[in-house]
């Protein structure tokens, strides 16, 4: 906040009363403006700022009553505090200012240890008042800060609930069950290494852009981008209980939207591409990894070691998934029969299936919800 004095507008039509209010006023440390009138009150209200208004109610043309509900027509209260300065005593003259929006008044002759008492508690009252939205205007810009790095990663309602709930996203490292996924292009080298750069680039924003979509969508979190695959969780940072389910779901949509990317390229007179995928649900440390200069919310563990090697096996236009993502997921999931692979690593062949749907009908009476 500005440590500059406090400007005060006082305004009365009697030149005695301005020039001994302002003497007064500035000998308390205040900056002082005078108007003599209705009129030049409100001009200078329009072109200058004031923390204050002194306003006398009785004056020719415009009264200070007239003048109090134009400005309270603009600003408010807590923005602009206005004490009436009145020879009318009443308790009806007083009443009516207030409900017309005075903060305060004081009567003729002033008593000035009565005015500045009141001067001094309606300009703490605004002080707090700005501090509290410059307070909010950076809170604004640190959720905006927040929406823009997050909001490249999951979807605007995760982002809103981070925002909504802070320990969310708690800060260093937790365990928890999550389904992860990897989703890789295939043969994606060799095409690079016929094409010019430009057009790589182009290729791979197209894929990035339809599958950042789709990710959104369901609710995942995008880990990272890696040469022509992504990486991505489900059930974190904003907890799900049925993450394993919502990937299966995700990775379908996924391959579906292969043919909106390949149309794209088709009518830009480039490749078309396919995709493997790769699910596996488990245990994993997820958190703010790196170091105190540079890191980014990501996850490790051997969960996620084993989605890659699933996605490594997969065939183009492949979901794969491990058992213990079918088993998290529940009912109403199609699926081929079992197969094995050997995963780097694992000392033992792992069981993989290739997922063809997901019925969410099925889920709904295993849930009992149907």
């Amino acid at each position: 906040m500005s440590e500059e004095p406090r400007r005060i507008l006082v305004v009365d039509d009697n030149a005695d009363n301005r020039d001994l209010l302002s003497r007064r006023l500035e000998k308390r440390g205040y900056t002082t403006v005078c108007a003599d009138s209705g009129r030049a009150a409100l001009d200078l209200l329009e072109q200058e700022p004031f923390d204050l208004v002194l306003l006398d109610i009785m004056m020719p043309e415009i009264s200070g009553i007239d003048v109090l509900k134009m400005v309270r027509s603009k600003r408010s209260m807590a923005d602009l505090p206005i004490i009436m300065a009145t020879a009318k005593d009443t308790s009806e003259d007083i009443v009516r200012a207030l409900k017309l929006g005075a903060n305060d008044y004081v009567t003729k002759p002033i008593d000035f240890p009565v005015l500045f008492a009141r001067v001094h508690t309606q300009l703490d009252l605004k002080y707090a008042n700005d501090r509290n939205h410059e307070l909010v205007g950076q809170l604004k810009s640190r959720n905006e800060f927040i929406r823009s790095i997050f909001g490249r990663y999951v979807s605007d309602s995760v982002v809103e609930q981070l925002l909504s709930t802070p320990d969310a996203l708690r800060l260093g490292g937790e365990t928890k069950q999550l389904t992860v996924m990897f989703a890789d292009l295939r043969g994606f080298t060799p095409i690079a290494e016929s094409l010019p750069p430009a057009s790589v680039v182009d290729m791979l924003n197209n894929h990035f852009g339809v599958m950042t979509d789709v990710i959104e969508e369901f609710n995942g979190t995008i880990n990272e981008f890696y040469g022509d695959g992504i990486l991505a969780f489900f059930g974190a940072p904003v907890p799900s209980q049925d993450h394993a389910r919502a990937a299966l779901r995700c990775a379908g949509e996924m391959q579906r939207l292969m043919q909106r990317v390949n149309q794209i390229n088709t009518e830009a007179g480039l490749p078309t591409l396919s995709m493997g995928i790769g699910i596996n649900t488990g245990n994993v440390v997820i958190g703010n990894i790196g170091a105190h200069t540079r890191s980014k919310y990501g996850i490790v563990g051997s969960p996620v070691n084993l989605a890659a090697r699933i996605q490594s096996s997969a065939a183009a236009g492949e979901v794969l998934a491990s058992q213990a993502t079918l088993t998290a997921a529940g009912d109403g999931v199609e699926y081929q029969e079992e197969r094995t692979i050997e995963a780097k690593g694992i000392d033992h062949p792992v069981a993989v299936y290739q997922v063809m749907g997901v019925n969410e009908g099925d889920a709904a009476k295993a849930d009992g919800s149907a």
